[in-house]
């Protein structure tokens, strides 16, 4: 059981006891939620000290063991309560204490501009980089003044109908209306200079692909005529392979002039992707047309051989079309190895990473034009020398695999990008380390970094910040002896609440302008990375 120590005198002894000596509180004071105390008085005089208690133990009666019993019993037991603010319900919906734009009040509450004026207005942190603030209203003054301009509820219902009906109408006649909002904004000067949609294609990939549109197509109708006038089978493939590129690289110009279209509402992040959709459909359309088509007539040599008329004119027009070819080739190479040396990156990274899917279709399809031409001449020399037709339908075989091959790596890659890739783990290291190294971050969690399209990053990570340090950024931008007088002045848990309600929400503030930063930090020094979304842990 439990044991007791008390001296007595020089002497001490050690006694059995089943009962703990209690010491209560001779003074509680309770406070309730509006700041007043009460104090429930002291004890009773009878009540015994804890050295009268243990000389009651150490008698061993059981008679003063029952009468301290008794008074244990009798003795009133006093509870100390906590002081807490009352919780606040605010129901499944609160937007009392919301904030909404001005375009959102006239749009959503069909107000107008001098309606606004009334209200009361309230400066924030802008979200966007090119302000650093702007001007919001309160969500419940704004629907009072709605209800005060339209009478009631179902007025300002019948209205937004109305806008609603007046918004299908103008989408329908949508390029009408913008070539008038194209006016009103030159009318105003509010409009930036713009390249022409035209510009694009006589610099980068444009040029490349318009250069490659218009050999291509020449290539396409001498083979053509060599074909009708011969009857090889190599170079009927060799035609139906220049009118696959023609086809293929008209299909990227419209991507390339597609993907600088500007973001909409319905596309916030832009349309930069259409380059490679037309990339991918290109690969397609080189596998159907080119390469099907090649083993098709490949085979049907093989199965019904026919004798091929001089090729002497089929030889010239393969030598002028591996003339030209190579030129187009030469011009995508350049171009790439210009993009990748601005990118830090190796020749054979650019084109597997697909960095310029446009360009990248050019490059493959002259590669594999110059290597066909190779092949198809190889084969019909072969086929006039020995009289064997076999050869020329080997060589359209031949051809349709090479471009079987090319179209696989195009699908292969386009499909990667447009799944939405990461991008090479030492930038996203070097992303990692820039976050990590700020005094305000204590740890990122579930870091992700998308590879978009055309050197477009989108960058997400999960940031468990340093209450401490953002804490101290907002008590380094206030006067201290002002906020330790405010401190004092405290007497009450009305005015306790107060300040806290205040400097919390500037705290709050705070911790919005650092994620700021840090945002803004991420874009100067990585100019790939478009998007930053950091989630606060």
């Amino acid at each position: 059981g439990w044991q007791a120590s008390v001296k007595s005198g020089s002497l001490s002894y050690i006694l059995p006891c089943n009962r703990l000596p209690v010491q209560l509180m001779s003074q509680v004071r309770v406070y309730t939620s509006n700041g007043q105390k009460k104090d429930l008085g002291s004890e009773g005089t009878n009540r015994s000290t804890p050295e009268e208690t243990l000389r009651k133990v150490g008698t061993g009666q059981d008679a003063t063991n029952a009468g301290q019993k008794q008074s244990f019993l009798k003795e009133p037991i006093q509870v100390k309560v906590k002081a807490v603010l009352k919780k606040r319900e605010y129901g499944p919906k609160y937007t009392q204490n919301n904030f909404i734009t001005g375009v959102r009040a006239i749009n959503e509450f069909c107000l107008k501009s001098s309606d606004l004026d009334q209200l009361r207005k309230i400066k924030r942190r802008s979200p966007h980089d090119d302000t650093e603030s702007f001007t919001v209203y309160l969500r419940s003054d704004v629907e009072a003044k709605s209800l005060e301009v339209w009478g009631s509820p179902e007025a300002l219902a019948r209205e937004r109908k109305r806008r609603k009906e007046a918004e299908i109408k103008y989408r329908e006649n949508l390029f009408r209306n913008q070539r008038l909002l194209r006016e009103y904004k030159e009318f105003f000067g509010n409009t930036k200079p713009r390249s022409s949609p035209a510009a694009m294609f006589f610099k980068g990939p444009g040029k490349v692909v318009m250069v490659a549109i218009c050999i291509n197509g020449l290539n396409f109708f001498f083979k053509l005529l060599a074909w009708v006038y011969t009857g090889s089978a190599s170079m009927f493939s060799e035609a139906i392979h220049s009118l696959a590129d023609t086809c293929n690289q008209a299909l990227l110009a419209l991507g390339i002039s597609q993907s600088a279209r500007t973001p909409d509402p319905s596309h916030p992040y832009g349309f930069t992707n259409m380059r490679y959709i037309a990339s991918l459909i290109s690969g397609v359309g080189i596998f159907m047309m080119g390469a099907g088509l090649s083993w098709y007539h490949g085979i049907i040599g093989l199965l019904h051989p026919h004798p091929i008329e001089s090729l002497l004119w089929a030889y010239c027009i393969l030598a002028g079309s591996l003339v030209s070819e190579g030129a187009t080739l030469l011009v995508a190479i350049n171009e790439i190895r210009r993009s990748a040396r601005a990118k830090g990156l190796s020749f054979y990274q650019y084109v597997v990473q697909s960095r310029d899917p446009s360009t990248n279709v050019v490059l493959l399809e002259d590669a594999a034009a110059v290597l066909s031409v190779a092949v198809a001449a190889t084969c019909m020399g072969l086929t006039s020398l020995t009289g064997n037709p076999y050869y020329d339908s080997v060589g359209s075989l031949g051809v349709g695999t090479l471009l079987g091959t090319v179209s696989a790596f195009l699908i292969y890659t386009n499909t990667e990008a447009l799944l939405g890739r990461s991008i090479q783990p030492e930038q996203l290291q070097r992303l990692t380390e820039l976050l990590e190294s700020d005094p305000v971050v204590r740890a990122i969690h579930d870091v992700k970094a998308t590879d978009m399209g055309m050197s477009k990053v989108r960058f997400k990570a999960e940031v468990d910040f340093d209450g401490r340090v953002v804490t101290r950024s907002y008590l380094e931008k206030q006067d201290i002896e002002q906020l330790l007088q405010e401190i004092q002045q405290v007497k009450t848990l009305e005015e306790l609440e107060a300040f806290m309600l205040k400097h919390g929400e500037n705290i709050i503030d705070t911790l919005g302008a650092e994620v700021d930063r840090l945002e803004k930090d991420l874009k100067q020094r990585n100019p790939d990375v478009r998007h930053v979304d950091l989630e606060i842990l």
